[in-house]
């Protein structure tokens, strides 16, 4: 039943869910968000559901109800609308732990970053801007799992979703007025793909800064320490933290090629460690290297000595771009930020798929992207009364 004082309903059976479906599975748009806790777990706990809608607001309990699939229905239903603020947070939640992919979406801070807001703008500051409504200070970090929940965190949690429809017409009616909104729509569908959710499990370990100054070896023994310490997380829904502390693990990777008492004789590894995983650790770095190693191995970056030239021409491109998008009020980060011209430019698959995404092409000019992409080297061309950057296109 709806609750008086605060107006909101509070579902926590399997049969209010199932009313709260009949009710919505017709509607045209829903608003919701999300409360959760990742602290010391591998899996993240949803812990609260907050759904508005013109029916009313609703907080959805999944730690009362055993499942939650008539709402992962309508989340997954394309004829609704579903109203976010950052959602890319809430979908990957309940994508790990459901393996649903939205459909339909509206995200206000992806809508935002194409009117002049900073990507990512926060949602006090979005409401403020747009609705200019002054949110009270939240409780984000909450503990969400207890129970009953208190009355200032559900205070919080509601004000988490009642902006978003008036944030959602007033965001639409100024893409639409810029014909833009196609282009804030092809980064909606992005949280639609079930690409955008996957993980590459050696990503960690590859992209560490300590990975590049390893031999061959020590880089084998830190995939697997890596690979070793997600599975414990995982078997045991602790944080990584919790299984091997990251600070401990070049210590280790360094002192291991000398066994376990040279790990013991640090005095950096604490002796609990050690007693607890040496001969772990040293069956890890004892064993053949397989196949699937020697391939991770060859997708480590290589250590290349930095070119000042490359520097500047990658800076420039960035400020021309940076202008551009002050010049039409969007935000540079939606568009292409420095780091995402440096991979187009290192030949990186994620990022050169970048300049195939339509609106880019609309908005830089299909000639840019392709000589950005293309050329392999750039000069620059200095005037008294301008600067001109000259592609080298590549054979």
């Amino acid at each position: 039943m709806p609750n008086r004082d605060t107006e909101y309903t509070l579902i926590e059976s399997p049969l209010a869910l199932d009313e709260f479906y009949a009710s919505h599975r017709n509607l045209s748009w829903i608003a919701f968000d999300t409360e959760f806790v990742g602290e010391k777990r591998y899996v993240t706990s949803l812990c609260l559901i907050q759904v508005l809608s013109e029916k009313g607001v609703f907080l959805i309990d999944p730690l009362r109800l055993k499942h939650i699939d008539p709402l992962l229905e309508l989340i997954a239903d394309p004829k609704i609308t579903k109203i976010t603020h950052a959602g890319d947070n809430d979908y990957r939640l309940l994508n790990a732990n459901y393996g649903i992919l939205p459909r339909n979406v509206f995200d206000t801070q992806i809508a935002a970053a194409f009117l002049g807001y900073k990507y990512p703008v926060s949602f006090r500051k979005l409401v403020e801007g747009e609705l200019k409504k002054y949110l009270k200070k939240g409780y984000a970090v909450a503990d969400w799992e207890s129970r009953p929940l208190q009355k200032k965190h559900i205070s919080y949690a509601i004000d988490d979703v009642t902006p978003l429809p008036g944030l959602w017409k007033s965001l639409t009616g100024k893409l639409e007025a810029n014909n833009r909104l196609h282009w804030a729509q092809a980064e909606f569908a992005q949280l639609e793909t079930a690409h955008f959710y996957e993980k590459d499990p050696h990503s960690e370990a590859i992209n560490s800064n300590l990975m590049r100054s390893l031999n061959a070896k020590e880089q084998v023994f830190l995939l697997r320490l890596f690979e070793w310490r997600r599975q414990v997380a995982e078997g045991r829904n602790h944080s990584k933290e919790m299984v091997l502390p990251s600070k401990y693990i070049s210590h280790i990777v360094r002192g291991i090629p000398s066994g376990p008492e040279a790990l013991r004789h640090n005095r950096r590894i604490p002796d609990k460690i050690v007693d607890r995983f040496g001969k772990t650790f040293a069956d890890l770095f004892s064993r053949e290297i397989s196949e699937e190693e020697q391939l991770l191995l060859g997708r480590i970056p290589s250590e290349e000595e930095e070119d000042p030239k490359e520097e500047i021409i990658v800076e420039m491109l960035y400020q021309v771009i940076k202008y551009k998008c002050l010049e039409q009020d969007i935000s540079v980060n939606i568009v292409l930020p420095r780091n995402a011209i440096k991979k187009i430019r290192a030949k990186e698959d994620d990022a050169l798929e970048l300049l195939d995404d339509g609106w880019r092409k609309e908005f830089l000019g299909a000639y840019f992207l392709e000589w950005l992409a293309s050329a392999t080297e750039l000069e620059m061309d200095l005037h008294p009364d301008r600067i001109i950057l000259l592609p080298k296109v590549g054979q």
